[in-house]
């Protein structure tokens, strides 16, 4: 724009904007980017076309991991799904398979996370609630009974106990006959995020990080198409952390992740390629879309510039997308579908390589079916009604979001050298930097809600007198007392001298420094359980106690 027209412009702009009533949103995004009225190339702020935009599946990747994109194949669509039993969980999978879902997702209750068996007194009333029990080797192999574990994708959101778990998946695997080389998924394997925002962690951050290497490891040798860790960003968000902090957080963990594979003498070509990455869609569409190809690029330079990556392969990051549950309302739900499809939206105009999008039911329940069915069919016409899939990257040039990409690229850079500072992810956690950071974020979100600067339909502005009622799914709290009565039988009928002697050997071998996979899928082949297991653990490794700092 000439510079006497835009002189024009924006005295017109500012005499208007006296004339009207403000706006009670703020003109700036949560991670404080400030939002022009208006953009022009001078805001754009990149290096130069091939410098910092590049092509499709080039460095920097700002673009995409792949140079087809969604014209060579869409992103993997994989509900999250889990509840109560392993048999009415399974009978979820299938429903889902059979209505054009692309890849499992499995959501684990609280004790699995934990470490603890159904029947511990630390898990009375959180037995199927929040995802699906799996106590032993039996539940896995109801869980995905007559699933052939060869043609599918699975993706398993387990941290501290993933190792177990990831254990019992090849055990299956290896009872179906399936060639562990053509096993494909995910296990989240990414305790540290567990410190900073969950609190589903077992052992102190140096141990944890031992397991985590131990999986890089025997995955590379028995099943090299998994991806050995999901490094996550989606709880970071969920816990108030604003997009930039989201990005920084979860890359200064994932160098750390990096930095202790090499330190076991890994060498980047042996995992880097089987990293991958989890990220939230929250509101706001446009920083979103820039979040996600800002992530990718800096990525790429943290690879390049700072590990010397010398092939391209190794710097890519590839991620999975799951929509805003914190996003979600109880009021008015039906709402949460416009907010799920903008969400969704906004990750596949950003790139993602696997989707969830949450059901409208989520802030009142698990998902119900119907529920579910709609979330998975905004996948399916954002894939093929909506047209964005059918050019790759369509939002490339537009000057704010290539503003924006390069403005959430230096914050979240900045975020990291301070981290760097501190000495590393572990000691910024230890420290309770992170912590501080994001809670302070939090309460600068909710004062913004309560305050009505930030508005969210249904909650402070346009509410209803009067609100239909959802029917919600209800876990059954029976469900509890038969998981534990199958799960008393199994110690009963099994091998418990074999399953002593395993637990025995596990112990020996956590007071080495040798790999543990091998030995936790010898006692996992047992039928020992997953609280038996853990517990043999924690008392070689210790437990984390956390520290509450102000």
């Amino acid at each position: 724009m000439p510079d006497d027209r835009k002189k024009v412009w924006e005295e017109r702009y500012r005499k208007q904007t006296r004339e009207v009533p403000e706006r009670k949103n703020k003109f700036e995004t949560p991670s404080g980017i400030e939002i022009k009225p208006i953009y022009t190339p001078a805001d754009a702020d990149w290096l130069g076309y091939d410098a910092d935009l590049g092509y499709p599946g080039e460095y920097p990747f700002t673009r995409g991991v792949q140079t087809t994109m969604y014209r060579g194949r869409l992103w993997t669509m994989r509900q999250y799904a889990g509840f109560g039993t392993a048999k009415k969980t399974n009978e979820r999978f299938k429903y889902l398979l059979k209505e054009g879902q692309t890849g499992l997702s499995v959501a684990f209750d609280l004790p699995t996370q934990m470490g603890y068996d159904s029947d511990h007194p630390i898990s009375k009333g959180e037995v199927g609630k929040v995802g699906v029990a799996i106590d032993s080797l039996e539940d896995m192999e109801i869980l995905f009974d007559r699933i052939p574990l060869e043609e599918v994708s699975t993706s398993m959101t387990i941290n501290a106990t993933a190792a177990i778990l990831l254990a019992m998946y090849v055990a299956i695997a290896m009872k179906q006959g399936a060639d562990l080389k053509k096993l494909r998924g995910t296990v989240q394997n990414d305790p540290l995020k567990e410190y900073v925002a969950r609190g589903t962690y077992i052992f102190p951050p140096e141990e944890s990080m031992r397991l985590v290497t131990d999986l890089f490891s025997y995955c590379r040798e028995h099943v090299p198409q998994w991806h050995t860790i999901s490094i996550s960003g989606y709880h970071i968000r969920e816990a108030g952390a604003t997009a930039a902090q989201e990005i920084a957080f979860t890359f200064a963990n994932g160098i750390a992740y990096v930095e202790a594979a090499l330190r076991r003498g890994l060498k980047l070509k042996d995992f880097c390629e089987r990293l991958s990455f989890f990220f939230n869609s929250h509101s706001n569409f446009l920083e979103e879309v820039a979040k996600f190809r800002a992530a990718r690029r800096l990525w790429a330079r943290i690879m390049k510039e700072r590990f010397h990556a010398d092939d391209p392969s190794l710097m890519k990051m590839r991620f999975h997308t799951q929509t805003s549950g914190a996003t979600l309302t109880a009021n008015q739900p039906e709402n949460n579908i416009i907010r799920v499809t903008m969400q969704a939206l906004s990750s596949v105009l950003g790139g993602t390589q696997s989707l969830h999008t949450n059901s409208m039911d989520e802030a009142l329940a698990l998902p119900s079916e119907n529920a579910a069915r709609i979330a998975l069919r905004t996948q399916q016409i954002i894939a093929h009604e909506s047209g964005v899939a059918d050019t790759i990257d369509p939002l490339a040039g537009s000057y704010l979001v290539e503003s924006w990409t390069s403005q959430l690229e230096k914050i979240a850079l900045d975020y990291i050298r301070r981290i760097d500072e501190i000495g590393g992810a572990i000691k910024a956690i230890e420290s309770g930097y992170m912590q501080r950071e994001i809670h302070n974020s939090a309460y600068r979100c909710q004062k913004e809600i309560e305050e009505a600067e930030r508005m969210i339909v249904g909650v402070n502005v346009y509410r209803s007198s009067s609100e239909e009622k959802m029917d919600i799914l209800k876990v059954d709290s029976s469900i509890e007392e038969e998981q534990v009565a199958r799960l008393r039988a199994l110690r009963k009928r099994r091998d418990n001298e074999k399953v002593s002697r395993l637990l025995a050997a596990l112990k020996e071998e956590a007071a080495t420094r040798g790999n543990l996979l091998p030995h936790i899928l010898d006692a996992v082949g047992s039928y020992a359980t997953v609280g038996e297991i853990s517990d043999a653990l924690r008392k070689v490794l210790g437990r984390h106690r956390e520290t509450f700092i102000c």
